[in-house]
């Protein structure tokens, strides 16, 4: 159940499994190719890395409590982007790095939450619906999911910064 007031899961809803996974064969060394390749019968499957940070970005994004992503200068680049006329805004990508193999992945995301929220709870709902968004969508084994919480959004930063100094 959410709690309305705060509009964050609770710590209860966001709870996920993410247990370690059990160990299994071993799969060859990766030879380094920036694609995933699932092979069947019917033919290969190949998933870039960007494919993986968007699906991974838009699934730290749904969660309430976060507010952008990224660390310092390239939140500050990616507002500057979406100021420019015929800008599709922040990219999707923007606070994610993924390191894709062959049949797993694994996520690094930069956060800013909101002031107020649990950091906890918003980083436990973050984590289970990357890993769960990956996995449904790429069928890739997410192994693990490291968030790194840049920053807390107070309301009312950004108006502070359109005024003009009181001092001169």
């Amino acid at each position: 159940m959410a709690d309305t007031a705060t509009n964050t899961p609770t710590r209860e809803d966001a709870k996920r499994d993410i247990s370690p996974p059990k160990p299994g064969p071993k799969r060859p060394p990766s030879t380094g190719l920036a694609r995933t390749q699932m092979e069947t019968e019917h033919g290969k499957t190949r998933i870039a890395d960007g494919v993986v940070e968007k699906i991974a970005g838009l699934a730290a994004r749904e969660i309430p409590g976060v507010h952008s992503m990224g660390a310092g200068m390239s939140r500050r680049m990616g507002q500057l982007r979406s100021m420019v006329p015929g800008s599709t805004g922040e990219s999707l990508g923007q606070g994610v790095a993924v390191e894709v193999g062959e049949l797993e992945a694994a996520v690094d995301l930069d956060i800013v939450t909101w002031y107020g929220q649990s950091i906890v709870d918003v980083t436990d709902a973050v984590r289970g619906n990357v890993i769960d968004r990956v996995e449904e969508m790429t069928g890739l084994k997410v192994v693990e999911v490291n968030i790194n919480v840049d920053d807390v959004f107070v309301e009312g930063d950004d108006e502070d910064k359109d005024k003009e100094p009181r001092v001169q």
